[in-house]
């Protein structure tokens, strides 16, 4: 038998007094004796926002009922629509309600609902809940902005609006949901709980967003980290992710997921096992990254494969095999290896690697083929060998190609070169045949002419800068070995005789310029760690960044003419696509400029190993030829980054002021200002998003309306007024 409690209260809530009596301990919706519960509702109003027909309701609201008057309120909830819900149907004050609405088979239109809470005996009740529901048209824009990587098919990274004030956070959405297990796994290797994945730029479109959304699972390593070791779990066994790409859009101010689609793209495999000395891809995931085109999303595939996908709908309206008649070709073991970019005309280009999957892909066994593909707006496709467009590279058998002194197996010692006329011996090893770097985005010129670059399969220096024909035919080819000339004497000091201790030299007598690692002139290095991609710059040249030797993990800034000439280097380029600002009759170059806690070109015991300390990071700004205009440096530190944070992004965004919008792995994301000269600190805006991390370099991205979209730990990040 329930014991009974009677008290009776009066309380005014609001312009509102009422009597109520109460029941403490029933479990009935009713209240007793001589107590006077209340019933009060946090909300009174609610409003809802979906697209007809998608299957992404919008997120349930929470709505509190409390008891502000004596004794215990026991409540019922009721619904008066169908496609109105309400949890849990009956329960004691206080507890939170709540409410969702399904859009199922509604029309587009404006609904409305009510949600009835009853205390019985007790004051204020019922009470009720109204509920707006406004189910738009589902029609998407066909008005494409940030459409693909760098925005434009040059990879401009420039838009023609001015960006939103870094004000607010607009929404958050979780698109990684396994960030913390891929953090842990790296732990180890990377020393901090490192993010090392390549992450899709958003995709802007009227009032419509596209971008990736993850799911499936993530198999941790037991113990943590042990995929090093070449066990299948982790980096070694993350095709067990799902790729989707959502669409977003904004409704009555507020961020809703209107659709997901499902690709059965998976990344090549990582395939690291450290101890047997083959690094693999070293835990850095590959991009996953659609293309925006008029009526279309075109999403990558399983096998080489793109997906057609409806935008309106998110349902596939054709799926694309440019391979459907190649016999040879082992569906399973090739991947769409790039981002997907597109032309002014809506063509499609994309890499495509088959990779030797019977053993280590990477370290030991060829790479079994590798396509640059062409898909046009009627979805035929064509088809090209990056063997076809590199005709004069080595052969991938070839055992005469440049190698380092790390090759030499008398194991000179330090400072390199070991003397000052010593010949760098041939790479151990073939080649390896052509193929594209992983992560790389080709762009189009605006006269078609289409930018890719390509790299020997296991010697990363025997790479080119290639441009090819409309009809996908080669136009030139222009080498990345031996390019440089700021290696001795210039970024490294050159010992003094005698000397073989000094950090990061140099030896003695040395000729200023070369590279120490071969003693020539220094070459770039295309790594698939990396997503740097080709930018085509309003005088017609390209830029391309890459890797070297020598220049403390730095890399370079590589430029060509429209017809294959060298012109020149900027002495930063690791995992990096600039930003163009055009401005005048001129232009200027956006680009990070991290100075790493690294050594020049060694890492063994020597003290000419030593590493340089930290910093500082820069975002640097060079004119047209090359200066530097400006650089800018955050001043945020903290205890473990006495000297500033790295600059993760790898793509910047550009206004049309020339505003540059980036994000920093001190979490943040910064608006600097066109106008300053040398070295400043002070941005035009800041804003925190979520954690400083360790993490791997993300893009960032513009809507049509000036909202800048960004990313930290697996979250998109939407920023404005």
């Amino acid at each position: 038998m329930l014991k009974v409690n009677h008290t009776l209260a009066l309380l005014c809530a609001g312009a509102l007094c009422l009597l109520v009596t109460g029941c403490r301990g029933s479990s009935a919706a009713g209240n007793l004796g001589g107590e006077t519960p209340i019933l009060a509702l946090s909300k009174s109003t609610l409003t809802f926002a979906g697209i007809e027909g998608s299957s992404g309701n919008p997120a349930a609201a929470s709505v509190d009922v409390t008891n502000t008057g004596t004794g215990a309120l026991s409540f019922l909830t009721t619904s008066d629509s169908p496609w109105l819900a309400v949890t849990p149907t009956s329960g004691i004050a206080p507890q939170t309600l709540q409410i969702s609405a399904t859009i199922g088979s509604l029309a587009a239109g404006n609904y409305t609902g009510h949600v009835a809470v009853t205390a019985s005996g007790a004051q204020g009740s019922p009470a009720t809940i109204t509920i707006t529901f406004t189910v738009s048209a589902p029609t998407a824009s066909t008005s494409p902005f940030w459409q693909q990587w760098g925005s434009n098919p040059q990879h401009t990274g420039m838009v023609p609006v001015a960006g939103q004030n870094l004000t607010s956070i607009l929404a958050n959405v979780v698109y990684d949901p396994f960030v913390d297990q891929e953090k842990a796994e790296n732990t180890a290797l990377f020393g901090e709980a490192a993010l090392t994945v390549h992450e899709q730029a958003p995709l802007t479109d009227g009032s419509d967003v596209y971008m990736v959304m993850k799911s499936g699972s993530y198999d941790s390593c037991n113990p943590v980290g042990d995929w090093v070791n070449g066990t299948a779990c982790g980096p070694n066994a993350w095709n067990t992710m799902i790729w989707n790409e959502a669409r977003f859009t904004w409704i009555n101010g507020q961020f809703f997921q209107a659709w997901s689609f499902a690709s059965d793209w998976k990344p090549e495999p990582n395939a690291s096992d450290f101890n047997a000395g083959r690094p693999g891809l070293e835990g850095w995931e590959p991009v996953f990254h659609p293309v925006d085109v008029t009526n279309f999303l075109y999403v990558p595939g399983a096998g080489g494969t793109v997906w057609k996908v409806n935008k309106t709908t998110g349902m596939s309206a054709s799926h694309i095999n440019p391979f459907g008649g190649n016999g040879n070709m082992t569906a399973a073991n090739t991947f769409v290896s790039s981002p997907l970019s597109a032309d002014s005309s809506g063509n499609i280009y994309y890499n495509v690697i088959e990779l030797n999957t019977n053993g280590n892909p990477w370290n030991v066994n060829d790479v079994a083929n590798s396509w640059l593909v062409k898909i046009a707006p009627d979805d035929s496709a064509v088809t090209a060998t990056y063997a076809s467009l590199v005709p004069g590279a080595p052969a991938g058998n070839s055992m005469n190609c440049p190698g380092t002194f790390f090759d030499d197996p008398s194991d000179p010692p330090f400072p390199w070169p070991p003397s000052p006329s010593a010949v760098a011996p041939a790479f151990l090893g073939p080649c390896g045949s052509q193929r594209p770097g992983v992560n790389i985005a080709p762009a189009i010129g605006t006269d078609g002419t289409i930018y890719t670059a390509s790299r020997a399969h296991f010697d990363s220096s025997v790479a080119y800068m290639i441009a090819v024909n409309p009809d996908l035919s080669p136009a030139w080819q222009a080498s990345l070995q031996n390019r440089l000339n700021d290696g001795c004497g210039v970024v490294l000091p050159i010992a003094a005789p005698n000397v073989t201790n000094e950090p990061n030299s140099c030896l003695n007598g040395t000729t200023v310029g070369v590279d120490p690692t071969t003693n020539a002139p220094g070459s770039g290095v295309i790594i698939d760690l990396a997503s740097s991609s080709p930018t085509v710059l309003p005088d017609g040249s390209i830029v391309f960044g890459a890797l070297d030797n020598y220049n403390f993990s730095r890399g370079h800034l590589f430029r060509f003419d429209s017809q294959g000439n060298y012109v020149g280097a900027f002495g930063f380029g690791w995992d990096s696509t600039p930003g163009i600002y055009s401005h005048g009759n001129t232009f200027s170059v956006v680009i990070k400029d991290n100075h790493y806690p690294s050594s020049a070109y060694c890492n063994a015991g020597s003290p000419v190993c030593t590493p340089t300390p930290p910093g500082p990071y820069y975002i640097t700004q060079l004119d047209a030829n090359f200066n530097v205009e400006w650089s800018f440096q955050s001043t945020t530190t903290d205890s473990d980054n006495p000297n500033g944070f790295e600059w993760c992004i790898n793509m910047p965004a550009i206004d049309v002021d020339g505003n540059v919008y980036v994000n920093s792995e001190d979490g943040n994301a910064y608006e600097l200002p066109q106008g300053n000269s040398g070295v400043f600190t002070t941005p035009t805006g800041k804003i925190f998003l979520n954690s400083a991390i360790g993490a791997a370099y993300t893009p960032i991205s513009v809507g049509p309306d000036g909202t800048i979209y960004t990313q930290n730990n697996g979250q998109l990040y939407v920023i404005g007024n």
